[in-house]
């Protein structure tokens, strides 16, 4: 079963696609003859996203607001139901970066801003898919985890305890639900060439300590590729893959 095959007609939500990894992602899908959730804080980003995946001539709608507020991430699956008549393949893309701060350094602000972000509000939008896919006896859910989540030395202290959050509930899900027909992966990008912002304090304990680890990162990934592993995990040609933490690093994670 070819990637393109699987994805045609499917209703799919992309959160984060306003840039980045997201955008690259629903352009694909759209390409491949999906429908598309266009969902972003981004009210200019999003629309444009949408705007290009009607150019190509696919179907996209969009949902713009805080993934952190639960009536979004309600709106967000209403919407894919309601428009394109399920859900059957969520992709979990929306994130931040933290300061690259030390945990004595983090302050409550920054953990609860990247924790909500990048952890509880996927866990919500996937709770909320969940009874929808259930209900069809399939869907695939795909994460977008990070380096962070593979190791302590690529991040601060929020950032790698969201994604090492995100590696262990892309595997909660696959026990819990592989024999309901729905499967659960992400990928873990190592650098990627996306306008996703880093304001790190070089002179601070975290960076600073991090930073002998850096140089092993090696050249940096466009987003489509790293679109292009997501579109794998969710279609028919990785059928029998589930649970699965799939680094898209270059070799980061091997050195």
């Amino acid at each position: 079963m070819s990637v393109t095959a699987s994805s045609q007609g499917r209703s799919v939500i992309v959160t984060g696609a306003g840039s980045g990894i997201g955008r690259a992602t629903a352009l694909l899908f759209a390409e491949e003859g999906a429908r598309i959730v266009v969902a972003d804080v981004d009210n200019a980003a999003a629309r444009a996203v949408a705007e290009e995946v009607e150019r190509a001539g696919g179907t996209a709608v969009t949902v713009i607001g805080d993934l952190r507020e639960q009536t979004v991430v309600d709106r967000v699956a209403a919407t894919a139901v309601e428009e394109f008549g399920g859900i059957d393949v969520l992709v979990n893309n929306a994130g931040v970066m933290d300061s690259m701060s030390a945990a004595a350094d983090t302050g409550d602000d920054e953990w609860d801003r990247v924790i909500g972000i990048n952890l509880t509000a996927p866990f919500r939008l996937t709770r909320a898919a969940l009874p929808h896919m259930l209900a069809a006896g399939k869907g695939a859910v795909v994460f977008t985890a990070s380096e962070a989540s593979l190791r302590g030395s690529a991040a601060g202290a929020a950032y790698t305890a969201s994604k090492h959050g995100i590696a262990g509930l892309t595997k909660s899900l696959a026990v819990m639900y592989r024999d309901k027909g729905i499967r659960s992966n992400a990928i873990a990008p190592g650098g990627t060439l996306t306008n996703i912002r880093v304001d790190a304090d070089r002179g601070a304990h975290g960076p600073a300590a991090l930073a002998p680890y850096m140089g092993n990162v090696g050249s940096p990934a466009r987003a489509e590729e790293q679109a292009a592993a997501i579109a794998f995990l969710a279609s028919d040609a990785a059928s029998n893959i589930n649970g699965a933490v799939l680094p898209v690093d270059n070799g980061w994670s091997a050195v």
